[in-house]
């Protein structure tokens, strides 16, 4: 990773510019903006839906949290482009770690593949208190494809925990995983002596939280699946099974100081999971049943 920079007088970027937010180590030198991103990688299946047949309530606070969170990117955070926002409001490790707001001037840095100077702004001015973006950073995004693919993976998933918990209980549950993924992150970048200043955002560390839970409640649940050039129909516990192993895979890679890991918060992915492992069977309301027949419902 390396060190984010900001000034209280950040000069205007282009838009263009600013729209090529980069992920946090050291890769993101090629683009110049230095972030963590939680988000999935989608390479190899595409999940497009699950099951839902013996699911009769409304997700009212699924439904909400896919809205706040298009909500915040677009409007909040002017589709990535505001960088008050965006470097003001994310999750940044040294200012969770010493409990105050830091304030880094911007630098131009050189791309190392065109040449070009790029200004890479700094960290802004955080007017909340700082153990605060826990929960801010979890309703922003670096782009479209980073939302997109969060609440995809949200608004499959997200409904059948809802369901089973009650619509108080799944709101608790959703946050209290995403803090704590967050913290996992936290102590991460502390423990491999990571950059501290680069801040990370994203929703997935939350909802990575709800794939735990999804996972013990419902492992014979069938969810369909883009993989390569069809569709198919598999147990969670396969294509859920198949997200974790990537992200301890790549977790671990990031420990031998593998700069692979392309800047995505893993370790958020897999504190996130765990939380969500171990809280779920806390925060279910009912039993659930599987349905006798297996096949797949759209939604």
């Amino acid at each position: 990773m390396f060190f984010s920079t900001r000034t209280n007088n950040v000069p205007t970027l282009k838009r263009k510019s600013f729209r090529h937010i980069s992920f946090c180590g050291r890769s993101a030198l090629t683009t110049g903006y230095g972030f963590c991103y939680i988000h999935f990688q989608k390479k190899m299946f595409l999940p497009l839906g699950d099951d839902n047949r013996d699911r009769h309530t409304t997700p009212i606070i699924n439904y909400i949290l896919l809205a706040l969170n298009i909500i915040a990117f677009v409007f909040w955070q002017d589709m990535g482009n505001s960088i008050p926002v965006t470097f003001g409001y994310s999750t940044v490790p040294a200012e969770i770690l010493q409990g105050h707001d830091i304030v880094t001037n911007s630098k131009l840095i050189e791309n190392p593949v065109t040449g070009e100077d790029i200004l890479m702004p700094g960290l802004q001015p955080t007017p909340i208190p700082v153990y605060f973006t826990l929960i801010t950073s979890m309703f922003m995004h670096g782009g479209w494809a980073h939302l997109g693919g969060n609440m995809l993976f949200l608004w499959i998933f997200g409904d059948n925990l809802e369901h089973v918990m009650g619509h108080k209980r799944y709101l608790i549950f959703y946050l209290l995983c995403g803090v704590i993924a967050s913290l996992a992150h936290v102590f991460s970048a502390s423990f491999l002596n990571d950059s501290t200043l680069v801040p990370s955002l994203g929703a997935s560390g939350a909802i990575s939280g709800v794939l735990g839970g999804y996972i013990l409640l419902f492992p014979a649940r069938r969810v369909s699946v883009w993989i390569l050039f069809g569709i198919m129909s598999l147990p969670a516990i396969i294509v859920l099974g198949i997200w974790f192993v990537f992200q301890l895979v790549n977790g671990m890679g990031t420990l031998g100081g593998n700069e692979a890991a392309g800047g995505v918060a893993y370790a958020a992915h897999i504190g996130g999971f765990v939380a969500g492992l171990i809280l779920v069977k806390l925060f279910k309301r009912r039993m659930t049943q599987i349905p006798q027949d297996r096949r797949t419902s759209w939604r």
